[in-house]
């Protein structure tokens, strides 16, 4: 390989490094290997969607049961925290019904 060559691999390399990625190799079935890209694609894109889908792959490997107070979480992390609304609804009869 010449100079050129590795010099363009490990400038390729350092700008992976720069985003925060990193190059490897896995081995596996060829039938996975569009799975597996996909994957590590949706991964890459480091969004709340790539969150979710590490939680559950790694909840899935793991084989441990989910943690409890997930719900509770997510709406500690909800933008109406603290918004002081009023959720109470007045209280009616409701109307006669013949049957």
């Amino acid at each position: 390989m010449g100079s050129s060559q590795k010099r363009a691999i490990q400038n390729y390399r350092s700008r992976l490094s720069e985003r925060g990625l990193a190059r490897f190799e896995v081995l596996g079935l060829d039938s996975d290997r569009d799975l597996i890209r996909s994957l590590a694609r949706r991964l890459a894109e480091d969004g709340p969607e790539a969150s979710r889908l590490r939680a559950s792959v790694s909840q899935t490997i793991s084989g441990e049961p989910p943690k409890k107070g997930g719900i509770l979480a997510a709406l500690r992390r909800s933008p109406m925290v603290g918004a002081d609304l009023d959720l109470t609804r007045p209280r009616e009869e409701g109307r006669k019904v013949d049957l």
